[in-house]
């Protein structure tokens, strides 16, 4: 009898995440058990599992340092998918440096890291021009959006006007003086018209895509709780926002990635950009593309089959499986070009 298959979730997380009943079913529906056991429970034996598929760890940014020990230690006892070279490359949001130097079109970005002046950082942005700028090409905007780049569920993000500037001072200098690297980007006025499109790729093919309404109110309050709530529905991609995420996941195709996110906006041209990539714990919105919890369970179980098979080939005829080396060697957020993502042609 195989091993179990651990979906990994948080205790607080588990009753809000509805791509993991679908996938559960999936899983199943395939011959397959799995658990789903909390990241953080002392008393879970990883080994025991035949994979650990990262789901929704969703309240690990608070306890960073401690889950990315955690995200060493199982990936030392069973197979962890996304692997920890991936999740620490994505975890941090300056991997856009690495998809502007590969031509990929993203949001403009200004980092601003600790031991830098929020005045001059906060001064320089507003005043425009591609030199200014970290990654991206630049726009004109009247609202601009200031957030960690080590972040998620919107945490810490916040909107802003161009006269809020006593408030971005104040949210800019906090997250600096916090020790936190910061992000300032134009908030670009057609997602309030057409929201963000999430194109979701399984096993390096485009599986699903859905619209996500805006996140973020003008002169709202920081987020509580794990994430912001989403206003989420179907949608069918456009070929150039296929374009632009089948780019934008090439660039971590040397790693193989069992599932990646890439979440692009329009910009005021109307070209997509890609606001996230992403490939830790993503919510892939199962309830919101017909058979795609199917094709994520067939897509683990071949990886894994695949495995197996690897580690026959390498104890009797010495053989190295491809992948087990190169891309954890690479610098972080320099990845080069890994070759075109494929699509989904159902």
């Amino acid at each position: 009898m195989s091993r179990p298959i651990a979906l990994v979730t948080a205790r607080e997380a588990l009753p809000l995440d509805e791509d993991m009943p679908p996938l559960v079913e999936a899983f199943q529906a395939a011959g397959a058990h799995v658990e789903t056991p909390a990241w953080d429970d002392p008393a879970v034996d990883w080994a025991r599992f035949d994979a650990a598929v990262l789901r929704s760890t969703w309240d690990y940014m608070d306890r960073l340092h401690q889950f990315l020990r955690w995200v060493d230690r199982c990936a030392g006892a069973t197979r962890l998918l996304n692997p920890p070279e991936v999740v620490r490359w994505n975890l941090d949001k300056h991997y856009l440096l690495a998809l502007h130097g590969a031509g990929v079109p993203v949001v403009p970005t200004r980092f601003v890291e600790p031991g830098e002046s929020p005045d001059e950082a906060l001064s320089g942005f507003l005043a425009g021009g591609g030199g200014r700028l970290s990654a991206g090409d630049p726009e004109d905007f009247d609202e601009f959006v200031i957030k960690p780049a080590v972040g998620a569920g919107s945490r810490d993000a916040v909107r802003l006007s161009r006269g809020d500037l006593a408030r971005a001072r104040a949210h800019l200098g906090r997250l600096l003086a916090a020790g936190r690297s910061a992000m300032l980007q134009p908030y670009l006025a057609r997602v309030d018209e057409q929201g963000e499109t999430a194109l979701v790729h399984i096993g390096g093919l485009f599986s699903h895509a859905i619209r996500k309404g805006p996140l973020l109110r003008a002169g709202g309050p920081l987020v509580e709780g794990l994430f912001a709530a989403e206003d989420v529905s179907a949608r069918v991609p456009g070929e150039d926002e296929l374009d632009v995420a089948a780019r934008a996941c090439a660039v971590a195709a040397c790693w193989d990635p069992m599932y990646v996110r890439v979440d692009v906006i329009r910009g005021a041209g109307g070209l997509p950009v890609v606001l996230e990539l992403e490939m830790t714990e993503p919510s892939l919105f199962f309830p919101h593309g017909p058979g795609s919890a199917g094709r994520f369970a067939a897509a683990v179980l071949a990886r894994l089959q695949a495995a197996r098979g690897s580690v026959a080939v390498t104890r009797h005829g010495g053989a190295i499986h491809a992948g087990q080396a190169g891309a954890a060697d690479l610098p972080s957020n320099e990845l080069p070009p890994g070759g075109a993502a494929g699509r989904r042609t159902e």
